[in-house]
């Protein structure tokens, strides 16, 4: 089998065989990364509904306002004014835990990119093991045809005595 078909060709899975992991094949779904780490985050393609909040109507000519609507509405005015402090401190709060979960989430991209650059790291030193165990089997298949030979002489020669002192019977 040449070297380009075992290198990028069939994805077999037996032991010692390319498969779709290492043929330089890949798993990143482009619209996985995009996508928006909620329903509700405002992106380009989520602009949002461009809603506005109004305590009250749109007075939508002059008037005369009565002394009880009047009352009514400074009254109305202080519960809204202290409100819009409060929902002021909350939206702050809000941001800065949005700051903070980016700056967690930042950090684990980047704990995964270590994990990952360091996986090819390790993945490169079990390759060049098993190239260099590969290049050993010749050597290996020398010295167990030694032995083999050897062996076989031994025997030969352990036959010859044998038959020798027992005059040719085993």
């Amino acid at each position: 089998m040449s070297l380009q078909l075992r290198l990028f060709g069939g994805g077999q899975t037996a032991a010692g065989k390319i498969n779709a992991s290492n043929d330089g094949s890949h798993a990143i779904d482009k619209s996985k990364v995009l996508a928006q780490t909620n329903a509700l985050v405002i992106t380009p393609n989520n602009p949002g509904n461009f809603s506005s909040i109004r305590s009250v109507p749109v007075v939508p000519e002059p008037r005369y306002f009565t002394k009880e609507e009047a009352d009514a509405m400074k009254g109305k005015a202080l519960e809204k004014t202290d409100g819009a402090r409060q929902s002021k401190r909350a939206y702050k709060s809000l941001a800065k835990i949005e700051v903070a979960d980016k700056t967690v989430h930042q950090q684990h991209r980047k704990y995964e990119g270590a994990v990952s650059v360091n996986e090819l790291g390790k993945k490169r030193a079990d390759a060049g093991l098993a190239k260099k165990l590969h290049s050993m089997r010749p050597g290996y298949a020398r010295l167990g045809l030694g032995i083999d030979k050897a062996d076989s002489d031994a025997r030969t020669r352990i036959d010859a005595i044998k038959a020798k002192l027992t005059g040719g019977s085993n």
